[in-house]
């Protein structure tokens, strides 16, 4: 009779473990404050751009390299170093596979466990031992357990689904920022070489300066020996000259700088690493756009974002779980003797089995409180994600709005450039037929020189605007790209043979 109360006890449990519910709350994408239309207008030239396309949610095929719109081989093979070579990023590939494993060890909860083990032990109790009846003969004794034991605890109330699910979306956000460092070091080592580039412009336009302010020194030396300009003409001419070259050298202290960050940012040491000088010469090129409702599926920080807020959401399950009774079921058996020889035969079998349910009546509000945080936390992810969003809708007005007033500036300072050169060249003609002093050339060198520079920086900021403003716009990715639960769930590959793991 007790093996049958037992019996029934246990298929009980099977048929409670099977009937279970799920508690916690169905998750949601909270919304977020998402624009009809950006404020700034999108560039006239938006198109479609080969390895562009617009973001659908739908859309499973992959996109193409972003900084391949800036048509520069150079830029092109930089940007392929870095997947490969990163530490950064091969940081946060390992981050990720270390997430992926945590899906497979929480998965493992809703399996039993079991376990086997076999000993050998003697035993001999001592004649002098009192016993019942004054006393009893010495002897040896030997046992030898094989045992086998299974456990299972039914994930009744959801609680390892809700770990799992809980694991499978922290999986997703640690792919989610895998995507956005490696957006993030792409970017940065695009606009440190564009940067790069604009400080070989400026160092271009130097030495030329330093060329014509070389004659302009001739010039006046010349007119100095015939007696035409004073020395003070020289002297400034000499002091010009002298300046420029001090400018032209300063941009190498940058220059080298920038070389070296993009050196690390590839995986390899500065010493072993150079680009040769190539002035910026191209204005940026078009900048395909997207409507605001797709910036939401094209940002990896936003991705990452809303699914933190699903694991916060799985959090409060858990929490909600732990209201609810436990069940564990347990069997073992196996087989017990005193010698090999009667160690292995049926009269000496051994089992139990049996459930058992437990249920916490008091525990001064503990529940209570770790539910409450656990929703303060979810909460708290709501609002980092929305967030998330606004600074996305504030990163690419930004940027639309640097293309559009710095464009409009090049073009006032192209003009400004034009004028300033007119006057250099009159003021040479005017010093040369001694009409004027050497103070007004200098005035327009000064002037020529200051207009240039800055039209090359603004080239360069032109073109770092582009950079951010692709990387505002999530660069090639899209939240199609995002691992499903199906594929953060697979099975890791083995480690390489030759890993330095220990």
């Amino acid at each position: 009779m007790r093996l049958r109360n037992v019996a029934a006890l246990t298929i009980f449990g099977l048929w409670l473990a099977t009937t279970a519910c799920m508690v916690g709350t169905k998750y949601t994408k909270p919304p977020a404050p998402a624009p009809a239309a950006f404020k700034e207008p999108l560039p006239e030239y938006f198109k479609e751009t080969p390895g562009w396309k617009q973001s659908e949610p739908a859309d499973q095929t992959a996109k193409g390299n972003w900084w391949e719109v800036f048509k520069d081989t150079q830029l092109n093979g930089l940007e392929e170093q870095v997947s490969v070579s990163n530490q950064t990023i091969a940081q946060d590939e390992a981050l990720y596979k270390e997430a992926r494993a945590l899906v497979q060890e929480a998965r493992a909860g809703l399996y039993p466990t079991v376990t086997g083990s076999v000993a050998v032990t003697g035993s001999r109790v001592s004649a002098n031992r009192g016993g019942l009846n004054g006393g009893f003969s010495p002897a040896a004794n030997a046992d030898i357990p094989l045992t086998g034991t299974a456990s299972w605890v039914p994930d009744l109330w959801g609680n390892i689904h809700k770990t799992v699910e809980q694991s499978i979306s922290n999986a997703q956000v640690s792919a989610a920022q895998l995507e956005n460092a490696r957006l993030s070091i792409q970017g940065e080592l695009a606009l440190d070489y564009f940067q790069l580039r604009g400080l070989d412009r400026e160092r271009r336009l130097l030495d030329e300066t330093v060329v014509a302010y070389q004659r302009a020194l001739e010039l006046t030396q010349d007119r100095f020996a015939q007696g035409v300009a004073s020395r003070i003409d020289v002297v400034q001419a000499q002091t010009e000259l002298e300046t420029t070259r001090a400018q032209a050298t300063e941009t190498d202290v940058q220059r080298t700088a920038l070389e070296h960050a993009i050196a690390v940012l590839t995986g390899k040491p500065p010493a072993e690493f150079s680009i040769p000088r190539t002035p910026l010469e191209q204005p940026p090129p078009p900048i395909p756009g997207a409507l605001p409702s797709q910036l939401l599926e094209r940002r990896p920080d936003i991705a990452a974002a809303e699914r933190q807020v699903a694991a916060a959401n799985s959090q409060i399950g858990i929490a909600m779980a732990a209201f609810y009774p436990t069940l564990s079921l347990t069997a073992s058996g196996g087989f017990e003797g005193s010698s090999l020889v009667n160690w292995l035969t049926w009269p000496s079998r051994f089992f139990s089995i049996g459930p058992s349910l437990s249920q916490l009546f008091y525990d001064a509000g503990r529940r209570r409180a770790v539910t409450a945080e656990a929703q303060a936390a979810y909460d708290a992810t709501v609002a980092n994600y929305r967030q998330s969003v606004l600074t996305a809708f504030q990163q690419v007005e930004d940027n639309l709005a640097a293309l559009r007033v710095l464009q409009q500036e090049a073009e006032q300072e192209d003009a400004a450039v034009k004028a300033a050169e007119e006057s250099l060249s009159l003021a040479l003609i005017q010093y040369r037929g001694g009409v004027t002093s050497y103070l007004q050339v200098i005035t327009a060198q000064e002037a020529a020189l200051q207009n240039e520079s800055t039209a090359v920086s603004l080239l360069t900021r032109r073109m770092t605007a582009s950079v951010s403003l692709v990387q505002a716009l999530g660069g090639s990715w899209s939240v199609s790209q995002l691992p499903t639960p199906e594929q953060v769930s697979e099975k890791l590959p083995p480690p390489p043979q030759n890993s330095s793991n220990p």
